[in-house]
């Protein structure tokens, strides 16, 4: 009963908000209890079918099929480089997941010298790890040959011999879930974060402990993105189309430059995978795989005065506003090693 009231509320509300493309409804597919609805569905089944959205799937889901699964499954791809020591026998508190390309040596580097450094906040131990595919051009050896050589200089590359594309990053970010689950079990948080971003390593301890036990288990946080939809445009980096995902909003999800997690979620989300069929845009797919599991991310701000703390935006570099922020994206490495330089000053002068 109290589920029927909701379901009624909840339509209640829908009915009395237009959409701003209502002409278009029609020629919208969406999922209703796990069915797909007819092109021909009424502006009712829309709003029904936003309901459902709104409440989540089933709770028994459906496995995908074993095509779809296959292409995010861990046992189809291999490691050319790993580091499967890197977090035995340390126990660290964060483990910094960072994707690039196998040419982003620039990158990985600017990060290495700011805010992926080792030994940064006493007493905390901050593991760093990028994580790559094989180059597109596979026939250019020099870069596969940088990659090793570097790996073996730093101890801290990971490769795996998929596609590395930008439509390929769903891959990386579920085989980087399963490399914490197989390999860093030990740790109390993981990072999945973009090179580009500036990243305030010791507000983003200092949160993570002030938020308690309570973070230490299906605990997700970032820029939390409640209100997506699909791009429907082919001229859209972010295209989607109808096929691929019939539904017609996201669930909700955290933004791609940079989510934390409790390191439990990385087996967890894992697992859901194989409910959850792959979209070209990992970070809604992180979404859909915590849907699966009926985990909703934590929203990281503060009240007075109201602040999302990873900003998705690009910010004006100013010393202590960015003291005030966990991330901002948006830097290239030379612009990244110049802030950090000077944020050092941010403890005594902020």
């Amino acid at each position: 009963m109290a589920m029927r009231r909701m379901f009624n509320k909840l339509v209640s509300i829908l009915k009395s908000t237009s959409h701003p493309h209502h002409d278009g409804l029609v020629k919208l597919k969406s999922t209703f209890r796990g069915r797909l609805i007819s092109p021909k569905c009424s502006t009712e089944r829309y709003r029904r079918s936003r309901v459902i959205s709104l409440l989540g799937p089933p709770k028994r889901p459906t496995p995908i099929s074993s095509e779809f699964f296959k292409l995010i499954s861990p046992s189809t791809y291999k490691y050319i480089l790993n580091q499967p020591e890197a977090c035995r026998r340390r126990n660290p508190f964060l483990a910094l997941m960072i994707p690039t390309a196998p040419d982003g040596i620039d990158y990985r580097n600017s990060v290495r010298k700011t805010w992926g450094q080792s030994n940064l906040i006493p007493n905390i131990t901050v593991v760093r790890l990028f994580y790559v595919g094989i180059p597109a051009n596979n026939a250019d050896r020099r870069i596969q040959e940088g990659l090793e050589k570097e790996s073996e200089h730093y101890g801290d590359i990971i490769q795996m011999d998929f596609l590395d594309s930008y439509y390929n990053l769903t891959i990386k970010t579920m085989m980087i879930m399963n490399w914490l689950a197989t390999h860093c079990r030990s740790a109390s948080f993981a990072m999945k974060i973009d090179a580009d971003v500036f990243l305030n390593v010791p507000y983003l301890v200092n949160y993570l402990v002030a938020q308690g036990r309570s973070t230490l288990r299906d605990f997700i946080t970032g820029s939390v993105i409640k209100d997506g939809r699909p791009r429907r445009s082919q001229n859209s980096k972010w295209y989607l189309p109808e096929h691929v995902y019939p539904e017609a909003f996201f669930p909700p999800y955290v933004s791609g430059a940079g989510y934390v997690f409790s390191i439990d979620l990385a087996k967890k989300i894992s697992w859901a995978s194989k409910f959850a069929r792959p979209v070209p845009l990992e970070d809604v797919y992180v979404g859909l795989c915590l849907r699966v599991l009926g985990i909703k991310p934590a929203y990281a701000q503060t009240l007075f005065p109201l602040r999302n703390l990873f900003e998705v935006r690009r910010l004006k570099y100013e010393r202590c506003t960015f003291a005030n922020y966990i991330l901002i994206t948006g830097f290239t490495p030379r612009q990244l090693i110049n802030i950090w330089h000077d944020f050092q000053n941010a403890r005594l002068s902020c």
